[in-house]
């Protein structure tokens, strides 16, 4: 009824014409008053809360930086038999440690990370992983006695005295080394009609500038741009990091006021996609392209990603690269004994079935599966590296994954690209070979959405012929220690992008035993990269040795991605928007129940860390951030001498 009353008056206000609109200046400057005063409130409360949360928390919680934890560095240990100690310990019942005071599902880097920062904080943390080995995409498998990486082919930003190496350093005690890339670090090149075109991408900022306007002289206003945008954008990613802190409906009012957008160009810029802002600096095609080029590393094309996301990448690049000495293993490797110090472990095979919550909702606890045996494990602390997909619509019980609050978060996300991993071994030294330490991506159209958008509308046998793209890496000729560890041996491995449902009719067979069918439109895809790769290095025929792929159902089998993902949740414009990162965040809606990892921040090592960073400042109540940042201050960037 009231309604009924209301709506005539609306439509006769709306029907006149603006300037026959009644004015009353009286309620209009209430109106006014009360949304200053409400936005003035909103603003002290923000202060108020950013106060608290940067200036400091509650000072007798435990800080896990309360001092260097950086020791001399060890000799490396290479004995595979102290290694798979490490990074092969089983699960048992008479494993797991008593008075745990935290569970983490998954061991990637974001549960790994996160149980080492509350290990640091004094904290009993047990770390369950389903696949035979620690480490998740940082770990590493044999194949003809030769180690092939699975997710970590460079990282940028590890320096010393950056914030990405200190706290590396500090969670790893130091033990943890880096390999600096040769400039350049990446190449792209253009495959097309009127031949090869290859671009350099160097190390250091004015390199990396001047690099790009010698191959596009007459686009030198263009490129200074879009580089000022991509610094602009990086000095604001503690915006991102507050958004993740400050309270949910303080965030949601300064969205719709269009503060934060007003004040952060990081903010800002998550609502352009990264092809808007090129059309709008006019860049021609190819450059356009070549601006692009790092779009695999998180899986998104120019039309759909957020130009704040991939600004952030290409800023973490631009002081150049690093591979970690000896593999992406000992990224686990060095982890792990921070975690057993304070009474902690990592157990692998262990399969958590569900997360257990009490009569309240509350997680308490989580259920695994050993054989045909389940075991109950308590903890009144759950955190979840398992993915958004995984922990909300398998491991929680029926009646949670109901909930308001898990529902808006599943309808925020999608499932990202899957990718075909060759993984090639070959006869030679890096020298023989003549093998870089750079990276290649290999295009085969300028118009990079259009012709993912054609490649992915394909069937899976047609797919082949229209492959869009490459990314060519080699492990052995990055890391040092390779030489020592494998002589006269090299490896590669070619990434190209899939779609599950190409092999979606195998997924209930275990690897190895998928049929005839599978491994023929594997070996498709495998000749298909042998061809390119013998054009780009027609030195290395003959000297294949053995050759092997990894499909998306690889990646659905070990690091249990629901779709054979690589970056699990996509991250694509709409994932970057601000209300929604502000949605997703380390606090789940169920009680106890904690996320970490790349789903809580965006995909790739460095941004799962800071996943893992809000994730025990939340579990801690305290600015994790600003003890480590406090600390860094302290102390000398040098590592300690090595002991003799």
């Amino acid at each position: 009824m009231a309604k009924s009353l209301q709506e005539p008056g609306r439509r006769a206000i709306a029907s006149l014409p603006r300037a026959e609109v009644p004015q009353e200046p009286e309620a209009t400057g209430l109106i006014w008053l009360w949304a200053a005063l409400g936005l003035l409130t909103g603003l002290l409360l923000l202060m108020a809360v950013v106060r608290r949360l940067v200036l400091g928390c509650r000072w007798d919680d435990p800080n896990p930086f309360a001092e260097d934890g950086r020791r001399p560095p060890l000799a490396p240990v290479t004995d595979q038999e102290v290694r798979r100690r490490v990074l092969q310990q089983d699960f048992s019942e008479a494993r797991v440690p008593a008075q745990l005071d935290a569970v983490v599902i998954g061991s990637g880097i974001g549960g790994l990370a996160v149980a080492a920062i509350l290990a640091k904080a004094g904290k009993r943390v047990l770390v369950l992983e389903q696949h035979t080995m620690a480490g998740g995409c940082c770990h590493i498998f044999d194949q003809d006695a030769l180690e092939f990486d699975t997710g970590i082919h460079y990282v940028g930003q590890m320096k010393k005295g950056s914030f990405s190496r200190f706290l590396l350093d500090q969670i790893t005690e130091g033990q943890l080394h880096w390999a600096y890339l040769a400039s350049p670090f990446d190449w792209v090149v253009l495959e097309g009609p009127s031949g090869r075109r290859k671009f350099p991408m160097y190390a250091g900022e004015k390199a990396y500038i001047q690099g790009l306007k010698d191959k596009f002289p007459n686009e030198e206003d263009t490129i200074d741009k879009y580089m000022k945008m991509v610094q602009e954008v990086a000095k604001a990613v503690p915006h991102m990091v507050l958004l993740k802190i400050i309270p949910l409906p303080v965030v949601r009012l300064l969205d719709k006021c269009g503060v934060l957008a007003f004040f952060s160009p990081l903010l800002r810029a998550a609502t352009q996609s990264l092809d808007e802002v090129l059309n709008q600096l006019s860049a021609s095609q190819d450059l356009k392209t070549v601006l692009s080029y790092i779009y695999p590393t998180y899986g998104v094309t120019p039309k759909n990603a957020s130009f704040s996301l991939h600004a952030l990448l290409i800023n973490h690049f631009l002081e150049g690269a690093f591979y970690p000495r000896g593999g992406a293993s000992e990224i686990a490797f060095h982890l792990i004994p921070v975690i057993q110090q304070a009474g902690g472990t990592v157990l692998t095979k262990a399969k958590v079935k569900s997360v257990l919550l009490d009569a309240a909702g509350r997680a308490c606890g989580v259920r695994v599966k050993k054989g045909q045996k389940l075991l109950d494990i308590s903890s009144l602390t759950v955190i979840s590296n398992a993915g958004i997909f995984n922990t909300y619509k398998h491991l929680l019980p029926e009646k949670a994954r109901c909930l308001p609050g898990i529902q808006t978060q599943l309808g925020m996300v999608q499932h990202s690209l899957s990718t075909l991993y060759v993984f090639i071994c070959l006869r030679g030294s890096k020298k023989h070979l003549g093998l870089e330490a750079n990276n290649c991506y290999v295009y085969f159209d300028t118009d990079m959405d259009q012709a993912m958008e054609r490649y992915l509308s394909l069937s899976k046998d047609q797919a082949v012929a229209h492959i869009p793209y490459f990314f060519i890496t080699s492990a052995s000729a990055k890391d040092p220690t390779w030489k020592d560890r494998f002589p006269d041996q090299s490896t590669l491995i070619m990434m190209l992008p899939a779609r599950y449902e190409w092999f979606e009719e195998w997924q209930d067979k275990p690897p190895g035993k998928r049929g005839s069918d599978s491994e023929a439109l594997k070996d498709s895809f495998i000749d298909a990269s042998l061809s390119v790769l013998m054009k780009l290095h027609p030195q290395l025929e003959g000297k294949v040795h053995n050759v092997s792929m990894g499909s998306p159902l690889s990646h659905q089998f070990f690091p249990a991605a629901p779709h054979g993902e690589n970056y699990w949740v996509d991250h694509t414009l709409n994932h970057l928007q601000p209300h929604v990162m502000a949605t997703i965040r380390a606090q789940s809606p169920i009680p106890n129940l904690y996320l970490t990892g790349q789903d809580v921040f965006t995909c790739g090592l460095f941004r799962a860390l800071h996943g893992a960073l809000l994730c025990s400042s939340t579990i801690l109540q305290r600015n994790v951030y600003l003890d480590l940042l406090r600390l860094q201050t302290q102390v000398p960037v040098a590592l300690p001498k090595r002991v003799n």
